[in-house]
């Protein structure tokens, strides 16, 4: 039905109704404390939305039912190791940072082992955010510009131009709820912009099953006839070198999945941050478990509307639908199908998703940054005042920051023709530095002896290590060819670096010194 002036009203309504909604939700700001953590009083089940739309992006609404309307639903598998990890970091990573009151993930590493290792993970984890987050960002207009272009919009400005406008629109209304909210602001409005986007895909879902003419009965027919319903791939007649570079043989998803998860919300200030803003161990239990089994939710959720696309589109190839990717299918659909003002809203949920991720991101690199590396070195004398004034002023530098870096990956994707793969990189970042994290976390629970130097040195060996591992734009300047394993494996293998070497470091030099 293509997009009318209406669905535009819809798109600035909404925006500005987020910045209005976002500053009234956050009360007053009296103390960094209130700024970052909430004042350690949000409730569990507001964490538990923040967390999964925090997860959620834009290409997770496009991509995730282009998985299923390309292949199958095994991609499930990775979100039940999801929820294993979440209750293991829940019993096993909770209780030290709920007892220790800590502010950051990163302040546990300190009381371990010193403040230098807690400098270098939070900076670990800043500049991990800084490109994957860059990344994000500019991804998140890829869909936005997919759908501007089935519906005819900026014609004359390229795609470029529209990424640039849809990053700019993004970073600017979820700047300004961010910087005068803080975390109270981002949590309400995570859970706001969570139930705009699920509601927008389900009534997209349900006005396509309206406008399918076969019965339920004879679509899951047409389905399983396609093998469109296999969850598991039990791995059987691979050699071990081709199971282990497989991302959905079930046992490497799980565990990769659980490992991956561990990493991820146990030792990443973005997910840590929310869950100690309930101040009570009981409660960020109860969200981080509830999280896993609402994302995994969602997954099926998003990749059950790839089934329905399939039989929509009676499993046509992107030739015959005029498409470029497969990413595009649910794209044609809203633009072509929806009535009039809807479309705007699915475009505003598209950038409810963009906005729930990099208000998190904002919030959490400021957290990290006032508490790990400004307060310890400039700020022993602030009051509670100044303490908010930093945090406030460190928010907008990120948001700054984040965006040019939004806007350089944008230039790299679409200037000539040797361009990165812009998703795969995005994840390729992450996958570097979280298995660095989890091991030293790891190393400092369970392993007593190794000290902070051996903690050290099995950090970086584990980053430089999975530089030979990670197939990525940075494997093509090693010498010799990387080892290949499925990228749920990634994060184990650096943490097992991490923590061997750092335990015959240990044994190394007490043996020299004896």
């Amino acid at each position: 039905m293509g997009f009318t002036l209406i669905d535009g009203l819809v798109i600035v309504l909404y925006l500005v109704a987020v910045a209005v909604f976002g500053i009234w939700s956050a009360g007053t700001q009296k103390s960094a404390t209130d700024y970052f953590l909430g004042g350690r009083e949000m409730p569990w089940w507001a964490i538990l939305f923040s967390v999964v739309a925090t997860e959620t992006s834009t290409l997770t609404f496009i991509s995730i039912p282009a998985v299923a309307y390309g292949g199958n639903l095994m991609f499930l598998q990775l979100t039940f190791g999801y929820i294993i990890g979440r209750i293991i970091v829940a019993i096993w990573f909770l209780p030290a940072y709920v007892k220790g009151e800590m502010t950051t993930a990163y302040q546990f590493l300190e009381q371990r082992f010193g403040s230098g290792l807690r400098k270098t993970a939070s900076s670990t984890f800043i500049v991990t955010r800084l490109l994957a987050d860059g990344v994000r960002l500019f991804a998140t207009a890829i869909p936005l510009a997919i759908i501007f272009r089935f519906a005819g919009l900026f014609e004359t400005w390229g795609d470029g131009a529209v990424y640039l406008l849809a990053i700019s629109v993004i970073a600017v209304i979820t700047l300004i709820y961010t910087f005068l909210g803080g975390i109270k602001a981002v949590i309400w409005m995570d859970v706001v912009q969570m139930v705009v986007y699920l509601g927008g895909a389900l009534f997209a879902l349900i006005l396509m099953l309206g406008k399918i003419e076969i019965g339920f009965a004879e679509i899951f027919a047409t389905l399983g006839a396609e093998d469109k319903f296999a969850m598991f791939n039990w791995g059987g007649g691979l050699t071990m070198q081709q199971f282990l570079a497989d991302p959905y043989v079930f046992w490497v998803a799980m565990f990769g999945g659980a490992i991956f998860s561990i990493a991820s919300h146990g030792t990443d200030q973005l997910i840590v941050q929310r869950l100690l803003a309930t101040g009570d161990l009981r409660s960020s239990q109860k969200a981080l478990i509830w999280s896993g089994i609402v994302a995994s939710a969602q997954f099926g959720f998003f990749l059950f509307i790839g089934l329905m696309l399939y039989v929509f589109y009676a499993g046509a190839d992107i030739v015959e639908l005029g498409l470029r990717t497969t990413d595009e299918i649910f794209a044609k659909f809203i633009v072509d199908h929806m009535p009039v003002g809807v479309a705007g809203l699915i475009i505003a949920s598209l950038f409810a998703a963009a906005m729930s991720s990099l208000s998190s991101s904002l919030n959490a690199l400021a957290s990290s940054t006032t508490y790990d590396l400004i307060k310890p070195v400039f700020g022993k004398d602030w009051d509670q005042e100044k303490e908010l004034w930093i945090s406030r002023l460190t928010t907008i530098g990120w948001g700054i920051i984040l965006t040019g870096s939004a806007f350089l990956f944008t230039w790299l994707q679409l200037s000539g023709d040797d361009q990165p793969a812009i998703v795969e990189l995005g994840l390729g970042i992450a996958s570097y530095t979280y298995g660095g994290l989890l091991g030293i976390f790891m190393l400092g629970r369970v392993f007593t002896k190794p000290d902070k130097t051996d903690a050290m040195i099995g950090f970086f060996t584990g980053l430089i290590s999975l530089l030979f591992m990670v197939e990525g734009a940075l494997q093509q300047f090693l010498p010799g060819d990387g080892l290949t394993i499925a990228w749920p494996l990634y994060t184990f293998v650096g943490a097992f670096i991490v923590i061997a070497v750092a335990n015959i470091t240990c044994y190394i030099r007490k043996a020299i010194d004896s």
